[in-house]
């Protein structure tokens, strides 16, 4: 009996597993699917040069990690930036997809903003940002950054010369300020080749799944590669501070990029792992007189699977 018992116990452990290995095989499969427009294109592509299985239990194993981080961040009250910029298709979406997959979301949370109203144009250029900021126990992500200044308005004409030189100018102390409050700024560039940039906007094109991504001011970048590339050279030579150093993550390999950004920022916060009480599942209630009601049938889903 104990035997079976062990058994049934290993079978849905297994089960358990194979569901979280599920959850991140199924985004595996939709950065596989490839249009037939692309077939012949994707042959030249290189093949990622880091083994899928190898790939997998690394990536589980850094999200056990940032599991830990964030119950560290938490413990301690720590306050954690996180800036990820780069060229569009860059990668900066996955990576950030797999850094919250497992993590709690109400203190690791996601920031991606639209363009600016009308009102916020007329406000301090960083106001919009520093409502969203962390308090105590957080870990923000800034899915682009007040570096847009730097980037797309300067390249696509949004911001004329004397503002651009004026974010040049306040940003090294914009973020010399967050540091002495005690927030840690980490500044990460997802940088691709042209080439590779090419194809990923092609898979956005003939994809119909992927077509939302695809936005006028990305065809534009295309356009403008050369621009885009002295505003980013400008941009690190302007803004990498000791306070808040920029990093420089190779992401043409979309897995390598994952894995080397996710173990880099685990390795800039010296974390432990926090002891943990002992949870004792307290025992259902049951009430004698209670008889569970009948629901009509059509306030379920129909189960079509």
């Amino acid at each position: 009996m104990r035997m079976q018992a062990e058994e049934s116990d290993s079978s849905w452990l297994k089960l358990e597993l194979e569901d979280d290995f599920d959850e991140e095989l199924e985004q595996e499969v939709d950065d596989a699917r490839l249009p037939p427009e692309l077939r012949e294109l994707h042959q030249h592509r290189k093949k990622s040069g880091i083994d899928r299985g190898l790939y997998f239990r690394e990536l589980m194993r850094l999200q056990g990690e940032l599991v830990k981080l964030q119950d560290w961040v938490v413990h301690k009250g720590l306050k954690v930036v996180v800036l990820f910029e780069g060229r569009d298709s860059a990668g900066k979406g996955g990576v950030i997809k797999r850094i919250t997959q497992r993590v709690n979301p109400r203190t690791c949370r996601v920031v991606a903003l639209p363009a600016p109203s009308d009102r916020e144009r007329t406000q301090w250029y960083f106001q919009r940002y520093v409502s969203h900021l962390p308090a105590a126990g957080e870990i923000v992500l800034f899915d682009r950054s007040w570096y847009n200044r730097a980037g797309v308005e300067r390249v696509m004409g949004f911001a004329d010369d004397g503002q651009v030189e004026d974010f040049f100018r306040d940003v090294p102390d914009f973020e010399r300020m967050l540091v002495r409050s005690g927030i840690l700024v980490v500044k990460y560039w997802f940088s691709i080749t042209d080439e590779e940039q090419q194809l990923r906007f092609m898979m956005r094109i003939h994809d119909p799944i992927k077509q939302w991504k695809l936005s006028p001011m990305d065809l534009q970048s295309r356009v403008r590669w050369e621009r885009y590339t002295r505003a980013k050279e400008e941009m690190f030579e302007r803004t990498n501070i000791e306070e808040a150093p920029w990093y420089i993550v190779e992401g043409n390999d979309k897995k390598r990029a994952r894995l080397n950004c996710i173990a880099h920022l685990l390795s800039l916060i010296p974390y432990e792992e926090i002891p943990r009480e002992t949870v004792l599942l307290p025992e259902r209630v049951f009430n004698p007189d209670y008889e569970r009601r009948t629901l009509p049938p059509e306030l379920y889903v129909p189960e079509a699977y």
